[in-house]
């Protein structure tokens, strides 16, 4: 016989959905929806205030025929391999490192991820101070009697990206490094001893054996590295604020000064979409591949 729900069981299978409601109604409002608004800006003749005409991808054609643009995404591409190769080598390393269970192992982790407690702001304005040539490490060093010591790169055009790498990977190498140390102390230490009884040197282990098992970690951390660097808006702005010149102009800064500085909407729309559809495409083939080997388990 059906039994009649009563208004416990009622409570208990709907107040989830009424405590979830409200979020989930302001992330459909404040990312989906402002998506699609964006998309629609993209696709019209927007320039200082919106217009909600139809101009088909002529913003997406002005913005590849801009120069700015290409050297922000040139920009992106040579802080995202360098920031994705020091970050993973580095936080590698020290994984490496602190798997060997060194002394005060608990306080060297507390250093190393104290960075990513700082906000991207903290940190440029922090390095910005430090790469300075009138207040850091060259007027450090000046002082100490090395009178020929120059570290100038944050004002030379050619060598002020190399800036922003070395902030965010000091950032975010505390991270890298927490993923991986996850990752090695998930692996049977059965399989260290059978290989150091078969004569294998610690380091032929951890190549051979341990780090190629470390591929969900790599994954993870290659994901999320690099959509950080996509995003890296607040850190550029804080350290050059995309100089000098346009030395050090990424994709996020150039979306932000076309829409709010130079009354382009629709271009700035346009390069949004294209770094929406850049994490997209990171971001996508990861979920596939998760949930694909989630089906396989089960």
């Amino acid at each position: 016989m059906h039994r009649t729900p009563s208004l416990k069981d009622k409570l208990t299978r709907w107040l989830p959905r009424i405590v979830l409601s409200p979020s989930l109604v302001v992330v459909f409002v404040g990312v989906y929806l402002f998506i699609a608004w964006t998309a629609g800006i993209s696709l019209s003749s927007s320039k200082m205030v919106p217009r909600f005409d139809f101009v088909g991808l002529e913003q997406y054609a002005r913005l590849w025929a801009t120069p700015r643009w290409e050297t922000a995404v040139a920009n992106l591409f040579i802080f995202t391999v360098l920031f994705l190769a020091i970050t993973i080598a580095l936080g590698l390393f020290i994984a490496i490192l602190l798997d060997q269970q060194v002394r005060a192992e608990g306080f060297l982790r507390a250093v190393y991820l104290y960075p990513m407690a700082l906000s991207f702001i903290v940190t440029g304005t922090a390095w910005k101070w430090i790469l300075n040539p009138e207040l850091g490490v060259q007027k450090v060093v000046n002082e100490l009697g090395w009178t020929g010591f120059v570290f100038d790169w944050i004002t030379r055009p050619e060598y002020a990206i190399y800036c922003v790498v070395i902030a965010a990977v000091w950032q975010s190498t505390g991270f890298a490094m927490a993923i991986f140390l996850a990752g090695l102390r998930g692996i049977d230490t059965s399989i260290i001893k059978a290989a150091q009884i078969e004569g294998a040197t610690l380091p032929r282990i951890y190549m051979s054996i341990i780090v190629p098992m470390l591929r969900p970690a790599f994954l993870s951390v290659v994901v999320l590295l690099s959509y950080i660097s996509i995003k890296s808006f607040d850190l550029v702005l804080a350290l050059t604020g995309g100089g000098p010149g346009s030395a050090t102009e990424m994709p996020s800064t150039f979306m932000f000064s076309a829409t709010f500085k130079r009354n382009q909407m629709g271009i700035g729309a346009a390069s949004a979409m294209m770094m929406l559809m850049t994490v997209a495409a990171i971001i996508v083939p990861y979920l596939y591949s998760e949930l694909k080997e989630n089906r396989n388990a089960h």
